[in-house]
């Protein structure tokens, strides 16, 4: 067997554990023994050592640091170590052995990643408390400005969230690059446990914004978590008509997403109103729905009472907004529903627009050949 066919087996084996078998391959070619101290493999540049303890086979990893004399922080293609790999897969035991062996317990991988936060990835308590028992520190950014705090909200397990505020009760008080909070992060992905944690627990100020003026309600809304977003509207005085930098509400963002069920908890449960305008451009849900393409969210604003014919500042129905956004099924739908064509303030029609945007068909579904 050559030497590249045998240090391909012996990945194999090392990603299945078989230490006897690595031990017999490497007592007949003791000349691999030096190629595999600092050999990287494949397209992610990974070293045995990596193997070993992404797959949590504790005695391979101490074989490789003990006889072969591994270093715990070799890196691959990514800067990451093997004790990235054991926090991102929650292996306690292969973590705790690279810890006892001197691995440095805060690298930062590509992205400024530290095992802390691939281990707040998983919801494992245990590990995320061995790292923090070693001194893993909780503050640090990745290059968005994420702590494992917001990953961890992210994740939405309360038992790791609950244990990194106990390490550092502050760390709550982040905001990423675009000054997103850890409550935006859990309201957007519907982690709703977490939410009631960060409410009681911490000290956000209702609607905080980010960088594009969003609020935790409007992410929980244009995300379609209804559950989380009534935690915020009737644990921490939300307001459902907050509006973003571009002056949408959560109506619009709700349009936007295509979220049907938000839009009839806004307008059918808090009384917003259907036909309320974003400032900008004074733009309806409906304009955002057809500029998007949503046939069926069309279709529930109108049930909602939304208005068919109403114009933004340019005089542009939703019927313009779907021929421009070339959305052909949104133009079948509003001509089917009784859309007038009428010209906006510069005098165009939708159906003119339609025409340089290539969805005439839609207006003459009978010149399709496939009609």
């Amino acid at each position: 067997m050559n030497e590249e066919s045998a240090l391909k087996r012996l990945v194999k084996l090392t990603q299945d554990g078989q230490l006897d078998s690595i031990k017999k391959e490497l007592d007949e070619n003791e000349e691999l023994v030096h190629s595999i101290k600092k050999k990287h493999f494949g397209r992610s540049g990974d070293t045995l050592l990596h193997y070993a303890a992404r797959h949590g086979h504790l005695s391979v990893v101490k074989f490789l640091v003990e006889d072969v004399e591994m270093d715990v922080e070799l890196y691959n293609h990514d800067y990451k170590r093997a004790l990235h790999e054991a926090a991102s897969m929650s292996q306690e035991q292969c973590l705790s052995y690279l810890i006892a062996k001197g691995a440095k317990i805060d690298p930062l991988k590509k992205a400024d990643w530290t095992p802390l936060m691939m281990a707040c990835t998983r919801r494992n308590v245990p590990v995320v408390s061995e790292l923090l028992a070693h001194g893993a520190d909780p503050a640090l950014k990745n290059k968005d400005g994420w702590t494992c705090f917001h990953i961890a909200c992210r994740e939405g397990d309360p038992a790791v969230v609950q244990r990194l505020l106990q390490a550092r009760p502050d760390a709550w008080r982040t905001e990423s690059r675009t000054q997103r909070t850890p409550l935006h992060t859990a309201a957007m992905h519907g982690c709703e446990d977490v939410v009631r944690i960060l409410l009681d627990q911490c000290g956000y100020q209702p609607d905080c914004r980010d960088s594009c003026g969003v609020t935790p309600f409007m992410d929980a809304v244009r995300s379609g978590h209804i559950a989380g977003a009534r935690l915020l509207l009737h644990r921490h005085q939300a307001s459902p008509l907050a509006a973003d930098c571009l002056g949408a509400q959560p109506l619009h963002q709700a349009s936007l997403t295509a979220q049907d069920g938000a839009l009839r908890f806004l307008v059918k449960d808090l009384g917003v109103d259907v036909n309320a305008r974003a400032t900008d451009m004074q733009l309806t849900a409906l304009h955002y729905a057809a500029k998007e393409g949503h046939a069926s969210t069309i279709k529930t604003l109108l049930e909602l009472g939304a208005n068919l014919h109403a114009s933004d500042r340019k005089g542009r129905t939703a019927l313009h907004s779907a021929c421009g956004g070339q959305q052909a099924e949104a133009v079948r739908v509003l001509l089917l529903l009784g859309f007038r064509d009428t010209p906006d303030a510069s005098g165009t029609t939708a159906e003119q627009l339609a025409r340089k945007q290539d969805v005439l068909a839609a207006f003459h579904p009978q010149t399709c050949p496939e009609s």
